[in-house]
């Protein structure tokens, strides 16, 4: 069977297409793989937070995100940590600073930080951080790259319709509608 040369050039031009497709992606250092959750395409400055606190910092001594960040009954979101979780290495660690002194005050009047929220779930969506952390999904995952942040923003786009369905659909996880939209 005969192809014509518009057919054959055609075939050509798509071929050539992918291979500089994947020559790019490897050349540049890009993963094949598909990002569950994808990057936040706007800039998000972090909050201002009560005191500065850096998971940089912490996360460079391998503490657990369970060490701080718990799930409480019934799981949908994560707790910030106690001011005496803080005061474990801080009643002996960098006291002098001032950022310090200030969370020993929050301490010794059994005050919670008020910490500031950086993700947060949107009106009339019911989600829950249990299933998915009983389904082994990473902090990292819909966080983004926390143990490089220096202030906590919202990185990805965790929170987007869009998001939630692709991560579901790359896990095949139920993706009805009434899976986090409830009546």
């Amino acid at each position: 069977m005969m192809r014509s040369a518009g057919s054959r050039t055609l075939r050509a031009a798509v071929q050539a297409l992918a291979i500089l497709l994947c020559l790019g992606g490897m050349a540049s250092g890009q993963k094949t793989a598909k990002k569950m959750v994808l990057d936040n395409p706007s800039p998000h400055p972090a909050p201002e937070q009560p005191l500065p606190y850096s998971h940089k910092q912490h996360l460079a001594f391998s503490l657990p995100c369970a060490k701080c960040h718990t799930n409480p009954e019934p799981g949908k979101l994560m707790t910030f940590p106690e001011t005496a979780t803080c005061m474990q290495c801080h009643a002996t660690i960098a006291k002098d600073k001032p950022a310090i002194q200030k969370l020993a005050g929050y301490a010794s009047s059994k005050e919670a930080i008020p910490w500031v929220r950086v993700y947060k779930v949107l009106p009339g969506i019911a989600w829950s951080h249990r299933p998915h952390l009983v389904a082994g999904v990473k902090c990292e995952t819909c966080h983004g790259a926390v143990a490089e942040m220096a202030s906590m923003s919202e990185v990805t786009s965790v929170t987007t319709m869009y998001s939630c369905l692709n991560c579901h659909e790359m896990n095949h996880a139920k993706a009805s509608c009434d899976t986090c939209h409830k009546h």
